[in-house]
């Protein structure tokens, strides 16, 4: 069964830090480029960043580059997103998805993650 687990989300304030961890029981999990998007209420989910399936090409939204980082490590078959300097408009509900496609649009994704919350205050 395919699963996308994410975790590591939470409250913190306005130039903090989080890393979220997504699992994947997806196999083979190294044929998947890996993405991680993120919706905030009355918005819909919009592209953060992905990373290719040997995590070398990575491309990032313009609102996050120089602030987040996206990687994985294959052998513990799991995607990672550290998050720096957050600001308040970063606040949302963060997934992480899986497609075999290059891409930044949600339709071309084929799993998903329930979901992390990351709430920041100002």
């Amino acid at each position: 069964q395919v699963q996308l687990v994410e975790s590591g989300g939470g409250l913190v304030q306005a130039g903090g830090s989080l890393r979220l961890s997504c699992a994947a029981s997806i196999r083979p999990f190294s044929s998947y480029q890996m993405g991680w998007f993120r919706q905030a209420p009355g918005k819909e989910r919009e592209f953060v960043v992905v990373i290719s399936r040997n995590g070398a090409i990575t491309d990032y939204a313009e609102t996050v580059k120089g602030r987040f980082t996206i990687s994985r490590d294959n052998a513990k078959n799991t995607a990672f997103l550290q998050m720096d300097s957050l600001k308040p408009e970063d606040t949302a509900v963060y997934y992480c998805a899986a497609g075999r496609q290059w891409s930044r649009r949600t339709q071309d994704y084929d799993y998903w993650g329930q979901g992390t919350q990351v709430t920041v205050s100002s």
